[in-house]
């Protein structure tokens, strides 16, 4: 079934209750417990590049931006 495909059996199910709650269960994404998908930016959203570490909770970009507020030095 390609894209275009899902688009009309989505709204063909529409119609049948019964049978539009078996495909969701059977083809909705699964909830996550753990990985890289779980853990997201504070401030942007971003899953990429998390620094997780002192319970910052955001991305690498974001850290950078406000590295000074939160009390970080950089050193040459």
């Amino acid at each position: 079934m390609s894209y275009s495909d899902h688009k009309k059996v989505f709204k063909q199910l529409k119609a049948k209750p019964v049978k539009l709650k078996r495909f969701l269960k059977h083809n909705s994404p699964k909830e996550r417990k753990f990985g890289p998908t779980t853990k997201h930016c504070r401030m942007c959203g971003s899953p990429r590049g998390h620094i997780g570490k002192y319970g910052l909770n955001i991305c690498r970009r974001c850290f950078r931006q406000t590295a000074t507020k939160l009390s970080f030095k950089k050193y040459n």
